[in-house]
């Protein structure tokens, strides 16, 4: 009897750290499942975030159940690369390239524009000329929006490594600017349309970010959690239950790697060909 427990307490003593580890690794199993359960809970889909919801009801009240309206197909394409200069912020050379490749990409695309908004400032507009010629768009149909140049939309998780004063001030003035962007673009078709429609928004970074946090109704302040590449195109589909999909994010699969950025470039570029 003495040899049994002397054998348990031995075994006991070698393998009190296994156990010590296995319950820990539980513990913390039942608390991120617990966790996730909390989390789950609160992430339910808001079904009138574009205050639309009254249109189904009223068609059903009227007895027609069917799927109606259309899709409502926006497009968000980041400007090319550039620099900053005395004389504002302007494409470099492989920013025109970039956005070449862009308005190419989208022609491939096939689709019928039917608007294409642009934020002012001097970098969207002139990926904004370059992608229009590829496109066949109207330069004269397509608006210049004040509501999407760059900015900071609201404090980031994790925060950013910048002067918190700094970035408050930043949010306090770009913040509202950049939800009616989103409050301007992003709403299901009406039921009266019958044909899916295309928007082309070419802006900016963090205004795209956000534009993709809010629409898929995550945390706005998710916003840094994912780069976008120079001449990128991400695509949201609004259907017209009021869902939203996100089709691609940050595609520029279309563009050699050697030409793939995301920042401004700290250094002079060599000449690149076509």
């Amino acid at each position: 009897m003495k040899n049994y427990q002397t054998l348990w307490r031995s075994i006991g003593a070698l393998s009190c750290g296994s156990v010590a580890t296995y319950v820990t690794v539980r513990m913390l199993d039942r608390r991120h499942a617990h966790s996730l359960e909390e989390s789950s809970s609160r992430s339910q889909w808001l079904k009138d975030w574009d205050r639309r919801e009254h249109q189904l009801i009223e068609l059903n009240a009227q007895g027609d159940h069917r799927e109606v309206g259309a899709l409502r197909h926006i497009v968000l394409v980041r400007h090319g690369e550039y620099t900053k200069s005395e004389e504002g912020s302007h494409l470099t050379e492989l920013g025109r390239l970039q956005a070449l490749r862009t308005g190419q990409r989208l022609n491939e695309m096939g689709v019928a524009w039917d608007h294409v908004a642009a934020s002012t400032m001097p970098r969207a507009l002139e990926t904004a000329s370059i992608i229009l010629k590829q496109i066949n768009f109207d330069p004269l149909k397509m608006k210049r929006c004040e509501l999407l140049p760059e900015g900071t939309p609201c404090p980031a998780v994790p925060p950013q490594r910048r002067n918190p004063n700094h970035i408050e001030q930043a949010y306090r003035r770009d913040g509202p600017r950049i939800e009616a962007a989103f409050r301007r673009y992003f709403f299901r078709a009406s039921p009266e349309q019958k044909l899916d429609s295309h928007l082309l928004i070419i802006g900016h970074a963090n205004v795209i970010r956000y534009l993709v946090c809010r629409a898929l109704q995550l945390p706005p302040d998710a916003w840094t959690r994912f780069n976008l590449h120079h001449g990128s195109i991400t695509w949201l589909t609004v259907w017209p239950n009021g869902y939203v999909t996100l089709r691609c994010l940050s595609d520029a699969g279309f563009m050699p790697v050697q030409q793939l950025t995301h920042r401004r470039p700290r250094a002079p570029l060599l000449k690149l060909e076509a």
